[in-house]
């Protein structure tokens, strides 16, 4: 089950709502950092939950409006609540990273330029949403919501200090570790001017 599902549960234990409404609360609670909620997103969750029998849905009948469907955890989905927040949480990609990939690529070329140019342009981009986390985490007015900020920040100058290991490891001396590198390459059969054997028949 996705985190997002759970998060609809413990809103839900709070009381029944319905989609919109838990639209606003799931955007309000988590932050600006997160983004907008698809409404039509949490529409699946919320039939995913009704299904599992997390939580149960009934139409509720408006005076000038359409009816609105509204939605109330079960048992079971406080149940599961509970199990989802005594256990711990591991990294959702473990450490699968695109930019770590982008830096074994730049390395393996053996070329300090290239090294330079994927470190700087990364270096680049978590700076400015360095800035811009941070000035969110400026105006927050939900102590939850700072918190939430702060640690997305912290993510970000955690990222900031691997590209600083990075520079000092691959471009010490003038960027020698990455010739020792590329001269410590197996050299294939194709580098060594070698062409396909002929059987002699």
């Amino acid at each position: 089950m996705m985190a997002i599902q759970h998060a609809v549960l413990a809103l839900l234990a709070g009381g029944p709502s319905y989609g919109y409404e838990l639209k606003g609360e799931f955007e309000n609670s988590v932050g600006p950092q997160w983004g907008p909620l698809n409404i039509g997103h949490l529409y699946q969750i919320l039939d995913r939950l009704s299904r599992d029998a997390l939580v149960v849905a009934h139409r509720e009948e408006q005076p000038t409006k359409p009816d609105r469907v509204v939605y109330e955890i079960t048992d079971a989905g406080r149940v599961e609540l509970d199990r989802w927040l005594g256990e711990p949480s591991p990294r959702s990609g473990g450490f699968r990273d695109d930019f770590f990939l982008k830096v074994t690529a730049a390395a393996r070329s053996g070329a300090a330029q290239t090294v330079r140019t994927v470190l700087g342009s990364q270096r680049g981009h978590l700076l400015r949403e360095l800035r811009n986390l941070d000035g969110l985490r400026r105006t927050a007015g939900d102590p939850v919501v700072g918190l939430l900020l702060a640690a997305a920040c912290r993510h970000v100058e955690a990222d900031l200090a691997f590209i600083d290991d990075a520079e000092s490891v691959l471009l010490a001396d003038g960027g020698s570790v990455l010739s020792t590198m590329a001269a410590a390459r197996p050299v294939k059969p194709s580098e060594e001017g070698a062409g396909p054997t002929r059987i002699a028949g």
